[in-house]
């Protein structure tokens, strides 16, 4: 198993990416702190992990308050005797999110806080305790709008997954001689409840599938066997990446200079 003996935490782990990565890392041998806000989800998570015979703690964690990621740190530690691989992954894509124009200040001070607050919560916390078990793996859930921007405008989601990746990028390259690697997950457009609220007309599902060469929408799954290489040692020379899966989306729309995007 790929994750023997390792203590994972993962955010979000109620639903979507969080939920499917925590259940493969119990798998592959992990002890899984999974965090959420939503409690009910969460706890299904642990329940599903415990059945098929792993070990897992639920911690209701509101990512954007310091309070609660220090706590989640802490338990992983205090309860699993480590922490080994920090999976910053929860986030919020609200459906009134839209231009410069059109978006409201508290969305996008809800989407920031989320989204790049709590990663940034995440790792001060967790860096001492990855510290203090000799080093490990962090992954950062970005996004491929990151890269290009999206087609459907969400000003607040799009500059908080880059906040996210330029984040990572620093990260990388401070604890890299600590034997902390950290690399940002960046998917393409995923069959998942948060976005597909937010794409919540077929006009707007279709704007966004005609930009995807593979001709679907990503899965969750998909995106947990991605941070699962990520977390383990398949990937103990890369660190500070922008780990794409996405489809081939950026493919389609990025030269090698990073000149061109799409439009519509």
């Amino acid at each position: 198993m790929k994750l023997s003996g390792k203590v994972a935490l993962i955010t979000g782990a109620a639903s979507g990416i969080g939920k499917d990565t925590a259940l493969l890392f119990a798998q592959e041998g992990a002890s899984v702190v999974a965090c959420d806000i939503d409690d009910k989800g969460g706890a299904d998570t642990v329940l599903q992990i415990e059945e098929a015979g792993g070990r897992a703690l639920y911690v209701h964690s509101d990512v954007a308050q310091a309070r609660d990621c220090k706590n989640m740190i802490e338990l992983a530690e205090s309860d699993f005797g480590g922490l080994h691989i920090l999976f910053n992954n929860a986030g919020v894509m609200d459906s009134r999110d839209d231009d410069a124009e059109a978006t409201e200040e508290d969305v996008w001070d809800l989407t920031l806080n989320i989204n790049l607050k709590g990663v940034f919560l995440g790792c001060k916390y967790g860096i001492p305790a990855l510290k203090r078990a000799g080093g490990g793996s962090i992954i950062n859930t970005a996004s491929f709008v990151a890269l290009l921007g999206a087609a459907t405008p969400q000003i607040a989601y799009t500059a908080s997954k880059g906040g996210v990746l330029s984040m990572t990028r620093e990260l990388a390259v401070i604890h890299a001689r600590e034997n902390i690697r950290v690399n940002a997950l960046c998917p393409g457009p995923l069959r998942t409840e948060l976005l597909m609220k937010f794409l919540d007309s077929e006009a707007k599902r279709q704007r966004r599938l005609i930009h995807i060469p593979i001709g679907r929408f990503g899965e969750a799954a998909e995106m947990a066997k991605a941070a699962l290489f990520l977390a383990s040692d398949d990937s103990s020379y890369v660190t500070g990446t922008e780990f794409v899966v996405d489809g081939g989306i950026t493919a389609a729309y990025v030269t090698p200079e990073r000149e061109s995007a799409p439009t519509s």
